[in-house]
């Protein structure tokens, strides 16, 4: 169970032209998930979009937090905070937190990349570490590849099969990440029926995917691509999220009437 939170975060947080287009989302977009593990009603997953200055360039601070409830609370913490601050113009990450407690396992990180340099300087705020780690051409975190693939969706010339590509620093560690589109599919929510856009990432299988082919979400087919649905197979179970409630979105959710 343990990094179950972080998945999550990672492919709602997949569910990101060096120019990064404004046309997806805007401060004050808030999404909240209802996570299930197992019979759990497990948690519940938070994504807020704000805008401040960061080393005195406008950017975009991005706040996903996460928290176990019910009876899996009761022996199973979760609490986990995470953290982007991206440049409006380019979408690339200047700095990126994880601060998880999950069960008693826990990381404290902050990553500062320097893009010019092509390092990514992690300080381990548990042990008071720093170590500094060589990383690809435009480079993103778990959170701002979210919203900068939410920009490079183009729904129209999407075809069965085609692949999206992005280079991720997880940690202490460089991932190609590939993302591949299975079609379109509509499907039922609290708000009603919406279009979607499915989607499956191909992940490492092993530590905390059954099979590198384990895990599918579903964007609703418009102009916010607002993760709706994420389905997984764990190594020890199954996890599903689901869109629980949203505010602030840049333009009109597309919810069909019976």
């Amino acid at each position: 169970m343990r990094n179950y939170i972080a998945i999550t975060f990672l492919f709602l947080v997949f569910m990101t032209s060096n120019v990064f287009s404004q046309e997806a989302f805007g401060e004050g977009e808030w999404f909240k998930f209802r996570i299930h593990y197992g019979l759990f009603n497990a948690s519940y997953a938070t994504l807020k979009v704000d805008e401040t200055r960061f080393q005195d360039k406008p950017v975009y601070h991005i706040k996903g937090r996460g928290r176990s409830t019910g009876l899996l609370g009761l022996f199973f913490k979760v609490d986990d905070d995470y953290q982007t601050y991206i440049d409006k113009r380019t979408g690339k990450p200047y700095r990126f937190v994880r601060n998880i407690n999950e069960g008693g396992y826990t990381k404290d990180l902050v990553i500062d990349f320097d893009h010019d340099d092509k390092k990514a300087h992690v300080l381990n705020r548990e042990n008071n570490q720093k170590k500094s780690y060589a990383v690809p051409y435009n480079v993103h975190d778990m959170l701002s590849s979210f919203y900068y693939i939410r920009n490079q969706i183009k729904n129209d010339e999407l075809k069965p099969g085609d692949e999206m590509r992005l280079n991720m620093f997880i940690d202490d560690e460089n991932l190609d990440f590939k993302l591949v589109f299975l079609g379109r599919d509509t499907i039922k929510t609290k708000f009603g029926k919406v279009a979607t856009l499915k989607f499956r990432p191909y992940v490492l299988a092993g530590r905390v995917f059954k099979e590198k082919e384990s895990l599918t979400f579903w964007i609703s087919d418009d102009k916010n691509k607002i993760p709706v649905k994420i389905e997984a197979d764990l190594a020890v179970g199954s996890l599903d999220a689901d869109l629980e409630a949203y505010k602030g979105l840049k333009h009109q959710f597309s919810i069909q009437m019976d």
